[in-house]
């Protein structure tokens, strides 16, 4: 009786000490995935036979019934030699019985081969059960079929692990009707959709009409924003809008709307790389959105961007057209102009251009300031407010530096004649009054022995070839005229006759070029594919 009470505690506790073992193990040597089948191993090997605890019986306490056939105590129970661990190609996850019996093989056995007569490609393949271990054989046309038939057997209960020794034939005939037979169900199952297929080609079709329909109506969108970037902007958006819900109506309709999920997940893709390789585009299309909202100059402004000048004619989506002052059609990208530097001369036309004269030393520079203002005052293209002034700049190493401030109406006035003509009334007003322009003087010194050389050259007798006179500049007086003054004389006596001749009117007309804002006129006239941004209706910055 002592015995059979001291094993009692032993035998209840064994599957709990072999757990035990089995979890140090795992941790210290055994890799993860063989857990499973060692706890299976390590039970099945410390459990008896009839009166053994089960798995539930260990985990709730329970204390096990224990049979006395005529007074006679229970002997101690052989332990179950553990079924070997398989290794598969697949195996099942599910709980694995203690007690396999053979029935339950057949009924695997039978039900695998059930399932694979009814499947085209596996009626070639051998299904053999033991201990609830499934070997398949045999053969299929590829590797397809073989996975299916692994992945069929293993969604069996009662499968332990599942044997590949399927043969893979990849044989033609096999496949190519296999191929074959697909393309064909799905050419009839294309026929037999066919009349829904033309409702959704119809559907589509009606509303991305209507979208079109509508983003042309141009009125409509020139209403809502007066700015004709804007409207067009919202125009194109309308239409994409309706040419997308057209096809999401198509697609509910013949029941494929994962197709639109992969439609705009794929457009998601490519549009970020074409982005990246278009950045340069979209940049310049932002600015045409900016420029056209800001209005920064209208048609006809002449302006200065960056290092570019002439007459605006249009602004496009693509670039600000510039008509050169020398009659050439410019393009600049709007991208550059948006970050450029723009310069304005029509926003203001009152315009001031400065010019520099220089007087003679010895001359009062005030009285100079004064003869000069007084030439300029009297031409008809300078205003009277704001007044012409002028400054002394700075003294030079001859003369005395003066610069003139004239304000012109450059609406009315070519600016480059109108400073030409003043530069030339001034300067012949200083001159009149006798104001000298002085050129510049460069003063030589000779040092004491270079002046003695000389001397002696003089005063040696040699070559006249070789001999060098140095003759001192005889004195003017008052009355006599020098060689200058008499070149300037003829100088101003020719330029008289030659001005007071025909056609001489138009050196001294300071107007604008007329052919310069006809040929301006005629590019705004042109009619254009591109739509001209620019908008006298639009607010202006």
């Amino acid at each position: 009786m002592i015995a059979v009470f001291d094993y009692l505690p032993l035998r209840r506790y064994l599957p709990v000490l072999g757990q035990l073992l089995l979890s140090i193990s795992i941790f210290y040597s055994l890799p993860t995935y063989a857990a499973g089948e060692e706890l299976t191993s390590i039970v099945a090997a410390t459990d008896i036979d009839s009166g053994a605890l089960t798995s539930s019986e260990a985990e709730s306490g329970i204390e096990p019934e224990v049979e006395a056939e005529s007074g006679t105590l229970p002997t101690a129970p052989t332990p179950i030699e553990a079924p070997p661990v398989i290794s598969g190609e697949s195996t099942n996850n599910a709980q694995i019985e203690t007690k396999p019996t053979l029935q339950k093989d057949n009924d695997i056995r039978q039900r695998i081969s059930g399932i694979f007569s009814e499947i085209d490609g596996l009626q070639a393949v051998n299904v053999t059960v033991t201990q609830g271990v499934v070997t398949l054989s045999g053969e299929t046309p590829n590797e397809k079929k073989a996975q299916q038939a692994i992945n069929l057997t293993n969604r069996l209960t009662d499968v332990v692990t599942v044997e590949d020794n399927i043969n893979r034939t990849l044989d033609v005939q096999d496949n190519v009707s296999t191929v074959y037979q697909g393309l064909k169900t799905q050419g009839t199952n294309l026929i037999k959709a066919m009349p829904l297929l033309l409702v959704g080609i119809v559907l589509f079709g009606l509303v991305a009409w209507f979208g079109s329909w509508l983003s042309k109506r141009q009125g409509i969108w020139q209403r809502l924003t007066p700015n004709p970037f804007v409207a067009e902007l919202l125009s194109q958006t309308i239409k994409v809008i309706f040419i997308i819900f057209g096809l999401i109506l198509a697609l509910s309709l013949i029941g494929a709307e994962t197709i639109l999920g992969t439609l705009l997940g794929g457009a998601g893709v490519i549009g970020i790389a074409v982005g990246f390789a278009v950045k340069d585009s979209i940049e310049n299309y932002i600015a045409s959105l900016m420029l056209s909202i800001r209005q920064p100059f209208r048609a006809r402004d002449q302006v200065k961007i960056n290092e570019h000048e002439g007459i605006v004619v249009r602004l496009t989506s693509r670039a600000t057209i510039l008509m050169t002052l020398d009659g050439n059609q410019l393009r600049i990208p709007n991208a550059e102009v948006f970050k450029g530097i723009i310069l304005n001369y029509t926003k203001n036309p009152e315009r001031r251009f400065t010019f520099e004269l220089g007087v003679d030393a010895n001359d009062d520079p005030l009285a100079a300031i004064k003869v000069g203002l007084d030439a300029i005052s009297t031409l008809d293209f300078v205003l009277d407010k704001p007044k012409a002034v002028a400054i002394i700049t700075h003294v030079g190493d001859s003369n005395i530096v003066l610069e003139f401030q004239v304000w012109v109406d450059q609406s009315e006035t070519d600016f480059a004649k109108a400073r030409s003509i003043a530069i030339r009334a001034t300067k012949h007003a200083l001159e009149n009054q006798g104001f000298s322009l002085p050129e510049p003087i460069y003063r030589l010194r000779f040092n004491d022995k270079l002046e003695t050389a000389f001397e002696h050259m003089q005063e040696g007798a040699g070559n006249t070839s070789s001999e060098m006179t140095v003759t001192p500049m005889p004195p003017v007086a008052e009355n006599e005229q020098t060689t200058d003054d008499k070149d300037k004389q003829q100088a101003k006596a020719r330029a008289k006759q030659i001005l007071n001749g025909n056609n001489s009117e138009d050196i001294f007309d300071a107007r604008p070029d007329e052919k310069l804002m006809e040929k301006v006129e005629q590019e705004i006239a042109e009619n254009s594919d591109e739509t001209d941004l620019l908008d006298k209706n639009s607010p202006q910055e």
